[in-house]
């Protein structure tokens, strides 16, 4: 099937456009609807609206008022903006982040700036032997009950790959710094690569991102950045073992939590890959490489390559998540919270920024389908622990949630 009409913007600096409206992923919400759904043009203020951002209209209208011209032809994006990227471009030789203070725009309000970059590692967190023949399932729960996190070791994933997969992403932020816009790239379906991310108070994000689906593999592949050449095999072979892996550990939460085998099988359908180059910064105490947030997903696989900066909250308090090499952190996302009724917990996480240390770290999100109903586990639920969350599709969900969820639906829907 061909597209009917595709309609691509590319977004030069919209930090210094339009502040504190998600622009860059209304943008993209909009672009990914667009390219990938094969919709009209004059669908897609409907496509918007069902996805729950109708301010994503607005936000188009305020930039075509703004001078930016919407193509009907990927060739002519580069075409509309040329001019704009050369001029700008010749004051940014260097790259963005190459800078002796912080710009005004990744500065948030006080009260959202990092607080005490001294914040303790915690110890306490289970980092789980893989290799282990007993006791996996406790230390899962555990982690998964007291923390809503855990470090995975001996999981299987050959070193390797691990090293490849971190080469491959270091050379494809490399190209970006030196040739490409922000945006999303022409001529490409689903990926999204950005440098200009917002936090929920519309300052930017001290860091580069690229987004994309990552399974099934054989129906999301071709959406990939073909640049560098060998982004696409090297990637495919680790999100083959990803997907080994994050089975793995959701057939022990079942276990568990005493649900029945393969409970989650139909709800980890669909997974999605945001890889992250959080840059050098010459002051971390006034920006944050990913603001406070949790995950909309059953659970996330973070491959940190033995980088810290991640932390999550608890007790008030902010709290180093151990940077140990060739390890996985699993976090719970809010879908697990649901079906355990509460039993496991979705917590609160963000990234800091370093003077001195570049950090490179490779999520996999694995979601739910659009249609896949979640609810707490009937298992679970009793007349001494009643449901404590309706029941709802899992497009609905994203729909309310965050920049993120918005974006997350749009490639579930488009890969139906």
């Amino acid at each position: 099937m061909e597209n009917k009409s595709q309609l691509n913007i590319i977004i030069y600096e919209t930090s210094n456009l339009i502040k504190g409206l998600h622009v860059s992923y209304c943008i993209y919400l909009v672009n990914i609807v667009w390219h990938m759904q094969y919709t009209n043009v004059d669908d897609v203020v409907v496509s918007a609206y069902q996805l729950g951002h109708l301010y994503s209209f607005i936000v188009l209208k305020l930039l075509q008022f703004e001078g930016y011209k919407l193509v009907k032809n990927s060739k002519d994006i580069f075409m509309s903006f040329r001019d704009l990227h050369m001029e700008m471009k010749e004051d940014k030789d260097a790259r963005w982040f190459e800078l002796e203070c912080v710009p005004e725009d990744y500065i948030p309000l006080k009260e959202n700036r990092p607080q005490n970059l001294d914040s303790p590692v915690c110890d306490s967190i289970p980092v789980i032997d893989l290799a282990k023949p007993n006791g996996l399932v406790e230390e899962i729960l555990k982690g998964s009950q007291e923390f809503g996190f855990f470090q995975v070791i001996n999981h299987g994933i050959p070193e390797k790959i691990l090293i490849d997969a971190m080469n491959v992403l270091k050379e494809f932020f490399d190209m970006q710094g030196k040739n490409a816009p922000t945006g999303t790239i022409p001529d490409k379906k689903g990926y999204i690569y950005t440098r200009s991310d917002f936090a929920d108070d519309g300052t930017n994000l001290w860091r580069e991102n690229l987004k994309h689906p990552c399974h099934p593999l054989e129906r999301c592949i071709h959406l990939w950045p073909d640049t560098p050449t060998r982004y696409q095999e090297v990637i495919a072979t680790y999100l083959v073992e990803i997907q080994k892996l994050s089975s793995r550990i959701l057939e022990m939460i079942d276990e568990g939590l005493g649900l029945e085998q393969g409970h989650f099988k139909n709800t980890s359908e669909v997974q999605l890959l945001s890889s992250n180059f959080y840059p050098p910064c010459a002051d971390p105490s006034l920006t944050l490489g990913l603001s406070p947030h949790f995950d909309t997903s059953l659970i996330s696989l973070v491959y940190q390559g033995g980088s810290p900066g991640l932390q999550f909250i608890k007790d008030g308090q902010w709290i180093n998540v151990g940077a140990i090499p060739n390890a996985f952190v699993v976090n719970i996302g809010n879908q697990l919270e649901i079906i355990s009724n509460k039993k496991l917990k979705s917590v609160q996480h963000r990234v800091v920024t370093s003077t001195h240390a570049t950090r490179l770290s490779i999520a996999t999100f694995v979601n739910p389908s659009l249609d896949c109903i979640i609810e707490p586990a009937k298992v679970l639920v009793n007349e001494l622990e009643p449901s404590l969350y309706p029941t709802s599709q899992y497009k609905d969900y994203v729909q309310r949630t965050n920049a993120f969820g918005a974006y997350t639906a749009a490639i579930l829907n488009a890969m139906r």
